[in-house]
């Protein structure tokens, strides 16, 4: 098995850790498959080196059952971090921010109070959204009650779910070792997805589902319909995904503004108004 390093000399403190821990607590019996974790330091993290395979059906198909039994590991509380991260971080290495962690009894105190108000605060810190987005941030948070569908327990997140991070690889033999998520569960063609680059916490399993959708993942219909199978979703899922979709793409307004922060407003405009 190769190592895999990602080095930042100037990593903020825990940055690395956090990412490790994520990795760890994620790695449930059942669950996904998780990039394993070999070593860490405070301007490094060694992950076992994983190759590429295409993505197919059957294993889009083992990952929404897999999604399913990872979400349902839980959660102590909305907004909890992973056992042993320091410090909560959302986005690219060169440029991470940071994420507002606690301990919230629901998710629409969470959402509010740990992602979009404060992350239309970095917004404002540096100078791509203003005043008029924080207001239209404060109407959507005072809707979030009547947005969010029926109430859930915490879920145990990966926490930025985009396709980027669900790398695919020919599965581990038998007798090669892995993580908890390789129990011996069917993968019919021997290609299985492996989970990269979390930002774990607890929060509501749609968010996950919905960060798959942002950007597109192959077999993405796949995936949902194994997923549901698994452990059915609330009814109107499909109305809230842009909800869960809100705070990454407040996210990319922030680190790359352009067409992001336009796409931001519209959506925010949308929500307050639905």
């Amino acid at each position: 098995m190769g190592t895999f390093r990602k080095a930042r000399a100037d990593a903020p403190a825990g940055f690395f850790e956090t990412e490790a821990a994520g990795l760890r607590w994620l790695d449930v019996v059942g669950g996904p498959r998780v990039a394993r974790v070999l070593g860490t330091g405070p301007t490094h993290l060694d992950l076992e080196r994983i190759g590429s395979a295409a993505p197919t059906r059957a294993a889009a198909r083992d990952l929404g059952r897999r999604l399913a039994t990872m979400h349902d590991a839980g959660a102590p509380a909305f907004g909890v971090l992973a056992p042993g991260a320091r410090r909560g971080f959302f986005g690219p290495l060169d440029d991470p921010l940071v994420l507002v962690d606690g301990a919230f009894d629901d998710w629409p105190t969470f959402y509010a109070q740990a992602r979009l108000r404060p992350v239309v605060e970095q917004g404002r810190d540096r100078g791509v959204l203003d005043r008029d987005d924080a207001a239209a941030v404060d109407a959507v948070c005072a809707r979030l009650g009547a947005l969010a569908g029926p109430a859930e327990p915490p879920s145990r997140l990966h926490g930025d779910l985009w396709s980027g991070n669900v790398m695919w690889t020919r599965a581990a033999a038998p007798d090669a070792g892995g993580s908890a998520g390789d129990d011996g569960g069917d993968e019919p063609d021997g290609v299985a997805a492996v989970l990269v680059d979390p930002a774990a916490h607890g929060g509501h399993r749609e968010a996950d589902l919905a960060m798959l959708a942002l950007f597109g993942a192959p077999h993405l219909e796949v995936i949902l319909a194994a997923y549901d199978e698994t452990h059915p979703l609330a009814p109107g899922w499909r109305d809230r995904v842009d909800l869960h979709q809100l705070y990454p793409l407040a996210v990319h307004a922030v680190l790359f503004g352009g067409g992001y922060v336009d796409q931001v407003r519209r959506l925010l405009e949308s929500l307050a108004h639905r």
